[in-house]
């Protein structure tokens, strides 16, 4: 085998062409460094030291004019806003909703128009009591509220998987709440606190039943339905209105953990809401609700023996039938929690045309707080937020306040004016007229019926739902030291079945002959 003679005077070249090669791979390689995104301030001034305090001197002090170090620890301080004072614990999911039905004689709302119209969503789960970080896995109402972006402005469908609640009239919302919150004393959560409230409202009966059932602790946000739990009104493009339910019926079938699983479950994985949720949708195993309305005529809204506005009541479907109108599907998590599920805004307040609210007394003040506490939270320009931006323009006098960014072009920044520029109202969008007649009144309302549906609701369960119900009573009011509070409760749960109101007294030692009797006393 012959070697190639080795030529001394052309491979004198070989390192020249070895070191221009370096030189070339260096300048690649300084370039790549110079393309990386810069770091900056707020300002866009880019850092040149993320990793060391300005100082005067080896040993001296650090110096108040290290703009970057002084940013840096303000804006870390200020990370936190105010936490929600109910729905705390949360999970946001985009996704949209599609009508299959053309609702147009009814209501004006923009997703009901036609059959197949499409409404980008961002819905958040949330629980109702319990702080952020708080386990999933709690008894709790969960949350279920839903942003409609349609071309009519954002439309919020705020409700829960519970389709009632505990009050009738939001006067008594912060006692309750209080009630539930940790005591301001211990710091913890007490049966003795929140049952001594709730012995005074009968009427909590129906959620106490759907809550210590197995439905108070979901196996998973896709697996539960939702409600608005409040009567709404469909205003048609005639002025003509009906009250209406919403329902969300769960495509993945209902499931939920008994007490002891809920547990369980926590001890492994206390965010499992989220992980269940998140992990479904990155395999592209999108969860769907279909949307479900229930409506009444206003002259048929005295022919109940209960008040269909009473928020502590359901709407049976044997009475009002139930339709369904289109399907929910969460198809994209978030990409920042923060900027879009913590910074999202619900209000019941966030209507338009084709949907008003009815005379609830809790919806009537939920329409103000729940609005108020976002303005508390974000600022009063929240919605200016890129998650609570509305998809049409927005114009209106508004003006001014923390972190507005708006493009404010005119100084008429009132109405009406003679001045092109000036805003216009219009009368096709004026508020329904209600016929109201009487006189001013503190009273609660005429038909309470407190205790029948809980009885039907108690009735309905199988065996073991009915055994997990009474086990998970027990566990809090069984704790409860005032033996008047346990009393008046089981004797709540008596009037709503006698069987359910035994149960419960055996099961939390009380004398049977006594629950009776104070039953008979609280019809």
């Amino acid at each position: 085998m012959k070697f190639p003679r080795f030529n001394l005077k052309k491979n004198l070249y070989l390192p020249v062409v070895m070191t221009l090669a370096l030189l070339i791979i260096l300048a690649v390689n300084n370039n790549s460094a110079s393309a990386k995104t810069p770091l900056t301030l707020d300002n866009g001034a880019a850092v040149g030291d993320n990793q060391n305090s300005l100082t005067a001197g080896p040993n001296g002090p650090v110096l108040l004019q290290d703009v970057h170090l002084i940013e840096k620890l303000a804006r870390f301080d200020r990370e936190r806003i105010p936490e929600r004072v109910v729905h705390a614990r949360g999970t946001g999911v985009h996704g949209e909703f599609i009508s299959d039905a053309d609702l147009s004689g009814i209501t004006m709302a923009a997703p009901f128009q036609k059959a197949g119209k499409k409404t980008p969503v961002f819905v958040r789960f949330s629980s109702v009591i319990h702080p952020q970080g708080s386990p999933e896995t709690l008894r709790d109402p969960r949350g279920f509220s839903t942003k409609f972006y349609t071309d009519k402005g954002n439309w919020d469908l705020v409700g829960n998987n519970l389709p009632v609640f505990f009050i009738r009239d939001a006067m008594k919302f912060p006692d309750m709440i209080h009630a539930l919150k940790p005591s301001p004393i211990t710091n913890k959560q007490d049966p003795n606190r929140v049952f001594d409230f709730f012995s005074h409202v009968p009427e909590s009966t129906n959620m106490l039943t759907y809550l210590y059932s197995d439905m108070g602790t979901p196996a998973s946000y896709r697996e539960m339905d939702g409600a608005s739990v409040h009567a709404y009104k469909f205003i048609n493009s005639k002025g003509e209105y009906k009250y209406v339910k919403f329902t969300w019926k769960t495509k993945q079938g209902m499931h939920n953990f008994t007490g002891m699983q809920a547990q369980e479950m926590q001890a492994k994985d206390f965010n499992i809401h989220t992980t269940d949720l998140y992990g479904n949708i990155e395999r592209g195993n999108y969860p769907a609700w279909d949307l479900y309305i229930q409506t009444l005529n206003p002259q048929d809204l005295d022919k109940f023996a209960f008040n269909p506005l009473d928020a502590t009541k359901i709407w049976p479907t044997n009475l009002v039938a139930m339709r369904k109108v289109g399907t929910l599907t969460l198809n994209k998590m978030p990409e920042n929690f923060f900027q879009e599920t913590e910074q999202s805004a619900f209000a019941p307040s966030n209507l338009i045309p084709g949907i008003e609210p009815s005379e609830d007394r809790l919806l009537q003040g939920r329409i103000f707080s729940y609005a108020d506490t976002q303005r508390h939270r974000l600022g009063v320009n929240n919605l200016e937020l890129a998650i609570n931006k509305p998809r049409v323009q927005v114009n209106n006098e508004n003006q001014d306040g923390f972190a507005n960014y708006g493009n404010t072009k005119s100084d008429v920044n009132y109405e009406p004016s003679q001045k092109p520029s000036s805003l216009q109202e219009d009368s096709n969008y004026r508020y329904s007229q209600l016929a109201i007649a009487g006189k001013t009144q503190q009273q609660r309302i005429q038909k309470t019926l407190n205790f029948e549906q809980a009885g039907e609701l108690y009735r309905s369960f199988d065996k073991k739902m009915q055994d997990d119900l009474i086990a998970n009573l027990k566990k809090d009011l069984g704790t409860v030291k005032d033996v008047n509070i346990r009393t008046q409760i089981t004797a709540f749960f008596y009037n709503a079945d006698p069987e359910y109101g035994t149960r419960v007294a055996q099961a939390v030692n009380l004398s049977l002959d006594s629950v009776k009797q104070r039953a008979a006393e609280v019809k």
